[in-house]
């Protein structure tokens, strides 16, 4: 199913660049692509996906601080400890919780 949310996806950028239609056409489009995303269940899912990605995220962080333990660059753990820190609580870029 990803791959075809990303050739669709592709397919519309390809498209919206290379067209000749014009700029009424390219209205049209971004008032679709703007409904999409503004239905609940679109933002659900991604909302849901950014979760399990960031679940996914600390579970792999925790196997390789284990694995790496005092090998890591100061300068890495410095960076993964500021990353850590300000991802905490809130929501992110997207407008999803980062719970």
């Amino acid at each position: 199913m990803r791959y075809r949310l990303v050739f669709i996806a592709g397919l519309a950028v390809g498209y919206v660049l290379g067209t000749r239609a014009g700029r009424e056409r390219y209205e049209q489009l971004r008032k679709s692509a703007r409904q999409v995303a503004q239905n609940p269940a679109v933002r659900n899912t991604a909302e849901s996906a950014a979760q399990q990605g960031r679940q996914f995220a600390g579970r792999a962080y925790h196997a390789v601080s284990e694995r790496v333990g005092d090998r890591m660059p100061d300068s890495v753990a410095r960076r993964v400890r500021s990353l850590r820190e300000r991802g905490t609580g809130g929501t992110d870029d997207w407008g999803t919780s980062a719970t």
